[in-house]
């Protein structure tokens, strides 16, 4: 597994956690105990034949681990309409249990400690059809125009276990990475993760395309994309760029993706070098509309600015990029190489990512138009519900991960009031954590090192609560006073207001402070909520 740093899961989903109702199956995904952490993984090799025109999956996954407590039991998972074919052990067939999607899988004695094992699952079925990939977890079947066969995966959230037998928990990633082994029709081509090894004509109507991954892969990322598609090559700086695309937009991508390296020159100066460099960065065209997968980015874009030609932000500023080129890309610092321990803490993934837009419009048009597309997602954050969810049973919080995750941050750079230490700390963040797996806790103990600021009650009330702060203003005998109004005690939060134009710095507190500004009006007082997310009531 990637090295773990977490401090524990006391913060997360606290507050939510007896208002659930769960399952012995959300605790079968989402939960660890012996069966899981006996052991870590060191390497999946995957070797399956996709049938398109039957829907179908045959193979096997070599799971190569380390054990790490005695145990003679350990716990696989893969979704119960799939079929387990066999699981050999040392040249013999070993005994299992499934409940719900779990395989629990008995060895004839017990597994010594540090000893490197491996088992081959044999499996095969129909996995799961997506209906609205990648929101909602599949296979994505489609035709091109010319009627050849088109297919993608998306399991994020859903679990991997969807299509193959996995250890599928996101606190274990393979050390020592992954080979991607896919028979597909001959005329066809399967691209996946990493860098291509080669193909085998398998004399039966199929060929295998082969893969392999260096670096440690998170489970919902090992991906399998299968097209007629035309490649594309460029390098930049000496990263190898790859582009797949379906034959009749080669022309239109060669074109479209040249954003991509601006992003990659910006992102690698604010966030460190690209994390996979060994692998290689790819787009893959997909029949959905995209996801991060590791080194093998899914793009369904349509080669549209923006967000399938719209403005998430509704200011004019989201029309001047490619969303998904840019989102799924910034993933590879943030979900891919950073990753959080539990989906509950996935704003670790998605408020960051959603912020590395915000990033790449300072750098390419300016501080004043990333500001400005920053405000235009107040407008996403819902409300509904916290954003971190309830640790241990598969359980995500809202939907507002990503607006309010990354008004979150650009938050933070305004109350750190120090650009150069801000990007310091974003950078160093970024490396400290590279390849690494941490938890929301971490998160809020390196930020408040390096700002050598409590940030711990703005990051609360962000994160752990629906609500986000109040500034109340309120005028007496000429002077202007101000408190928070927050969900969390004791919560202070310094914030810039403009009094008759002039900038100045407040530090209110959840009670009233009396400034020293005179002022006839509060309509003289002016937040910067560009800057800060917040609510103000006069």
């Amino acid at each position: 597994m990637k090295k773990i740093f977490i401090i524990g899961f006391a913060f997360i989903g606290f507050q939510t956690i007896f208002s659930q109702n769960f399952t012995r199956r959300d605790s079968l995904q989402g939960g660890l105990r012996l069966e899981r952490t006996c052991y870590d993984v060191q390497r999946y090799d995957l070797n399956i034949t996709i049938n398109p025109e039957e829907r179908t999956i045959v193979g096997f996954n070599d799971i190569s681990f380390k054990v790490v407590e005695k145990s003679a039991k350990i716990q696989v998972d893969l979704f119960e309409n799939m079929k387990v074919d066999s699981i050999v052990f040392n040249g013999k067939k070993l005994e299992y249990k499934r409940e719900f999607d779990a395989v629990f899988i008995d060895f004839p004695n017990d597994l010594t400690i540090n000893a490197s094992e491996k088992i081959r699952f044999y499996y095969s079925g129909k996995p799961k059809v997506a209906k609205n990939a990648p929101w909602d977890g599949g296979f994505v079947f489609r035709k091109d125009k010319q009627s050849k066969h088109w297919i993608g995966v998306a399991v994020q959230g859903t679990g991997a276990s969807l299509w193959y037998p996995v250890k599928d928990s996101q606190t274990d990633e393979p050390n020592l990475g992954a080979t991607i082994k896919v028979a597909v029709p001959n005329g066809l081509m399967n691209v996946s993760n990493g860098r291509f090894t080669g193909s085998e004509d398998l004399k039966n109507g199929y060929t295998r395309w082969d893969w392999e991954v260096k670096n440690p892969i998170n489970n919902y990322d090992i991906t399998v994309n299968i097209a007629d598609y035309a490649h594309i090559h460029d390098n930049h700086d000496g990263l190898d760029l790859d582009y797949y695309v379906l034959r009749d937009n080669e022309e239109t991508a060669k074109k479209h993706f040249e954003e991509v390296k601006p992003m990659m020159d910006c992102f690698q100066a604010k966030f460190g070098t690209y994390p996979f460099a060994n692998d290689g960065y790819k787009l893959v065209e997909t029949p959905y509309l995209g996801m991060e997968h590791q080194s093998a980015v899914a793009y369904g874009n349509k080669y549209k600015k923006g967000y399938m030609g719209s403005d998430l932000s509704m200011t004019g500023v989201g029309l001047l990029f490619d969303y998904i080129t840019i989102h799924e890309s910034g993933h590879e610092w943030f979900g891919n190489s950073i990753t959080s321990a539990d989906i509950a803490d996935m704003w670790i993934h998605e408020g960051f990512t959603q912020y590395t837009e915000i990033v790449y419009i300072e750098c390419q048009y300016g501080y004043e138009k990333a500001m400005k597309y920053a405000r235009g997602l107040h407008k996403n954050v819902q409300g509904d519900r916290p954003i971190i969810g309830t640790c241990c049973v598969n359980h995500e919080g809202s939907g507002d991960m990503y607006p309010k995750g990354a008004l979150l941050l650009n938050t933070l750079r305004h109350v750190f009031n120090n650009d150069e230490l801000w990007w310091k700390t974003i950078l160093k963040y970024s490396e400290t954590f590279r390849h690494k797996i941490i938890d929301t806790p971490t998160v809020i103990a390196f930020f408040n090192e390096e700002s050598k600021m409590d940030l711990t009650p703005i990051f609360n009330q962000y994160l752990n609560y629906k609500k986000i702060p109040v500034l109340e203003l309120k005028l007496s005998k000429n002077k202007l006073e101000f408190e928070w109004k927050t969900d969390v005690t004791d919560f202070k939060m310094p914030i810039d207001i403009k009094v008759n134009g002039q900038e100045i710095r407040i530090e209110p507190t959840n009670k009233w402070k009396k400034s020293k500004f005179k002022i006839k009006s509060l309509d003289e007082v002016e937040v910067l909520t560009n800057e800060y997310f917040v609510k103000v009531s006069k």
